[in-house]
């Protein structure tokens, strides 16, 4: 465990270079799923948006155009931290700032695939203020030591989908064998105890992801991304999802990326 902390630190303090400016994308109140990129450009890989969800560009300018369906994009291969947002395609990752301007990404490894950075598998691990969180096959776990030891802390018949930092503690989605659909809830104490947070929000399987940005939740969902501003009593739907897949979100500061993917992560 303590081998995977320090790729994933490793990756996260590579230097980042700025994109290359020229045109800016449209913004977009709405997204319009049949609109089309013109002239064959890459398109519907990835939306950014800096003002809390209100609008969206499709920042997929300079990614390689996808040689399948689903492009390999998921929880596993695409992440952001302070310095903007990474993706995989194939052997390459990309990188692109949270201010980049199009064309929007740099590759920045050569040759090296995602799995041979990430040595922890498909789980996804989230700490704060010693805590460690993430996901398993049987739910959420957690560790006080540095990973030395676990404990399940949310278990429900089902696998744990996500794990997140939010503001005073964690958010997470799991699989409710008793519902047969996903569960969002957030926890303030360290990830003891927790509350559902998903009543507002229409039972799916394919719930995929959950994050803070100032005091707004974001959550993706089969029919797109809702937005909540009261820690999850009601959601909004902010932007509704393209060709059917589910929007698997992501965060930079104020910037919030979103990747759609076939049965979300």
């Amino acid at each position: 465990m303590k081998i995977f902390i320090l790729a994933l630190l490793l990756l996260f303090q590579l230097s980042c270079h700025q994109a290359s400016e020229s045109s800016q994308a449209s913004l977009m109140p709405v997204w319009k799923p049949e609109q089309k990129a013109d002239n064959g450009k890459t398109s519907n890989i990835v939306f950014r948006s800096t003002d809390g969800g209100r609008t969206w560009q499709d920042i997929s300018a300079g990614l390689p155009k996808p040689t399948v369906d689903d492009y390999g994009f998921a929880s596993d291969g695409f992440f952001s931290n302070d310095n903007g947002v990474f993706l995989t395609a194939g052997e390459e990752i990309y990188h692109s700032t949270p201010d980049a301007k199009a064309p929007f990404w740099n590759k920045e490894i050569s040759g090296i695939s995602w799995k041979q950075v990430r040595t922890g598998g498909e789980r996804k691990m989230v700490e704060s203020n010693g805590v460690l969180l993430a996901t398993s096959n049987n739910g959420i776990i957690r560790s006080t030591d540095d990973g030395e030891t676990w404990s399940l802390v949310i278990s429900e018949g089902g696998v744990g989908i996500d794990v997140a930092k939010i503001r005073g503690g964690f958010a997470a989605i799991t699989y409710s064998s008793a519902s047969k659909a996903r569960r969002v809830r957030t926890s303030y104490d360290g990830g003891q105890t927790w509350q559902p947070i998903d009543a507002g929000l229409p039972a799916s399987l394919s719930i995929s992801s959950i994050i803070q940005v100032g005091e707004d939740f974001f959550c993706g969902h089969p029919k797109g991304i809702y937005k909540s501003s009261d820690k999850g009593k009601t959601w909004e739907l902010l932007l509704p999802s393209v060709e059917g897949k589910v929007f698997n979100l992501s965060v930079s500061g104020d910037v919030i990326y979103a990747v759609p993917k076939n049965g979300g992560c």
